[in-house]
């Protein structure tokens, strides 16, 4: 289905309200210093180690896996750490949605975009790939002043579809539900830069599996083929939020070589090795609650 920001009145149904009265929630912490958004986002994330435990759960199963070197005591700093990230983030991300004219430039830095603008000089499209890192939506507002388009998933809930389509549509050319393959191969032919993270589960039948953190990972082989399909140029960018100074640092990566290679599981190998590099710098920083590892490899146990 195409992204929409249109307004329907089924959004005014009772099943809502709780949505509607969080988006007036939303409006106002979007308009707090970023002081205050920032230790209000902690505390959410406080609330939430406490009290969503399927998600506190899922955080645990993950970092479990992943940094198996850890003690038990290091994990259980870095689960509650992320929690308190993720918390940020929720509350950071209500500026670019609900408050779209504020300027956040002075509170970001971007490094490596001479690779980025070089790809974009080539005029064959660029793929931006980018990670669920926890301060990811408020970078719409530096990614978009380079011109792109965005990638992203559907929301079954109306209210959100609509709050996070009309959001980035405010700062990005075209907002690309990710199963528009059709959409996404015209932009890139056209010479669109395109940003999407290709670190979610998109299932068995998409996909290839390759190690990430050394677990065989369901890994999107789309990636290779919409870089194929224009010869277009491949890159990463990664996204690190100082809460202290209330900062955020985005760093581009150089186009990478031999990509596609012509085969998927090295190349999907390639991009999680290299996602994986920047996780491991800010480990507390990447979305641990989603389910990374849902799908295994010959029907072998949910890790969940």
């Amino acid at each position: 289905m195409p992204a929409s920001n249109s307004f329907s009145f089924s959004m005014l149904a009772p099943k809502y309200w709780l949505s509607w009265l969080l988006v007036g929630c939303a409006w106002i912490i979007a308009r707090m210093p970023l002081s205050w958004v920032l230790a209000l986002g902690r505390g959410f994330g406080h609330l939430a180690f406490y009290a969503a435990n399927s998600r506190r759960r899922i955080a645990e199963v993950n970092i479990k896996l992943c940094f198996p070197e850890l003690t038990d005591t290091q994990r259980a700093r870095m689960v509650k750490d992320n929690l308190l990230h993720t918390g940020m983030g929720l509350a950071e991300a209500t500026i670019p949605w609900m408050n779209p004219q504020r300027d956040l430039r002075p509170h970001m830095t971007l490094t490596g975009l001479e690779h980025l603008q070089a790809a974009q000089s080539a005029g064959q499209g660029v793929l931006l790939l980018g990670g669920h890192y926890t301060c990811i939506d408020i970078t719409c507002q530096p990614l978009g002043d380079q011109d792109m388009d965005v990638m992203y998933r559907q929301n079954k809930n109306l209210v959100w579809e609509w709050l996070q389509v009309r959001g980035r549509q405010r700062f990005f050319g075209e907002v690309v539900e990710r199963g528009d393959v059709r959409k996404t191969l015209r932009l890139l032919k056209s010479g669109r830069t395109l940003w999407y993270a290709p670190d979610q589960d998109y299932g068995r039948k998409h996909s290839v599996f390759a190690p990430f953190f050394n677990i065989p990972t369901a890994t999107i082989r789309a990636t290779s083929r919409f870089a194929n399909a224009n010869n277009s140029k491949v890159l990463m960018v990664s996204v690190y939020r100082d809460n202290h100074r209330a900062h955020w640092s985005l760093d581009f990566s150089p186009v990478l070589e031999h990509f596609p290679s012509g085969d998927d599981l090295t190349d999907a190998r390639h991009i999680n090795e290299l996602l994986e590099q920047e996780i491991r710098k800010h480990p507390e920083q990447y979305l641990w609650v989603h389910r990374r590892f849902k799908t295994r490899p010959d029907d072998t146990p949910s890790v969940y």
